[in-house]
């Protein structure tokens, strides 16, 4: 079974306007990936990074939904938080945000994809030699044929 860690900005994605086209696409992947978790085609692996940036989510109904997620389909591995700091702090030093060097951290010792809706981390993610494959809902849709 593949294992998947969505970013927190992915897991909020049917919160967002989804009269703009974009959003209303990656909500759509994300439903699709979030049915193969469902039916135990994917593991969807969590971190402590999960439940720290959702705590800031001012919408009750939309953290409470999604905690709920996280519980229900989430499993949080063993991690080695020594090993997670320092490629924290190798990820910082490379322009990455504290916050996205973490969840990289904690997806590349758990996980074969990381699946995000923010740009520029998939960006900077090119420019920096990660150990995972960090893709858009739309991109992991398109490469695991989900329909």
């Amino acid at each position: 079974m593949k294992k998947v860690y969505l970013d927190v900005c992915t897991l909020c994605r049917p919160f967002d306007n989804q009269g703009v086209m974009r959003i209303r696409l990656e909500t759509d992947a994300y439903y699709l990936i979030l049915n193969g978790i469902q039916n135990k085609e994917y593991e969807m692996v969590i971190s402590p990074v999960h439940f720290k940036e959702i705590e800031s989510i001012e919408d009750i109904r939309e953290k409470m939904h999604i905690i709920q997620l996280l519980h229900s389909y989430g499993k949080e591995p063993s991690y080695n938080f020594e090993q997670g700091k320092r490629r924290v702090e190798e990820l910082a030093s490379s322009a990455f945000g504290i916050a996205d060097a973490a969840h990289v951290a904690f997806a590349e010792q758990a996980a074969e994809y990381f699946i995000t809706c923010d740009d520029k981390l998939r960006k900077r993610s090119t420019r920096t030699q990660c150990a995972i494959e960090i893709l858009s809902p739309i991109e992991f849709c398109i490469k695991e044929d989900l329909r």
